[in-house]
């Protein structure tokens, strides 16, 4: 969804720029909910205000849940066709260049510091730790919660330091 949402909002409607697409996505990352509601609700508020963000999240949601409702009576003849089945492995392989792209291009809006690298660098780690050794969802979230948190108040610090002198 994140190429998407960018190519949508910043390139075609112009209603932000890849900065507020990096908000909207930390805004997103840290409310429930999937982040094209969040990020649809977002915008919608932005440019409409509140009826924009409730009629930019109807919108988005209304014809998914039809569409998954309707699936659902036929989901295991779905699933067993072969072609589906092919169908979703090239979408996966799809997912993961998209997912690159949207990484390339929403990379050119944030600031090369130590602090951006360091906390790219945790992420990937955590990402392949995940992976690699099975390591469970939550405490792999709250292990980067308080890597980030030990990290930001190192930033803070540092940065007091260097003000200082």
């Amino acid at each position: 969804m994140i190429p998407i949402i960018q190519r949508e909002v910043v390139e075609k409607r112009k209603w932000a720029d890849n900065t507020d697409v990096l908000d909207i996505l930390a805004i997103s990352e840290s409310t429930p909910g999937p982040i094209s509601i969040n990020a649809a609700t977002y915008i919608g508020f932005r440019v409409a205000g509140f009826w924009g963000s409730l009629f930019a999240t109807f919108g988005l949601v209304l014809p998914s849940f039809v569409i998954i409702y309707a699936i659902s009576f036929f989901y295991k003849t779905f699933m067993s066709w072969t072609i589906i089945q092919a169908a979703f492995k090239g979408l996966s392989a799809g997912v993961v260049i998209l997912l690159f792209m949207a990484v390339i291009k929403l990379k050119k809006a944030v600031p090369n510091s130590w602090l951006s690298i360091v906390l790219f660098a945790l992420t990937l780690a955590g990402m392949l730790a995940i992976n690699i050794f099975q390591i469970k969802i939550p405490f792999i979230t709250l292990m980067i919660i308080a890597t980030g948190m030990i990290v930001g108040i190192i930033a803070t610090l540092l940065d007091r330091k260097g003000v200082k002198k």
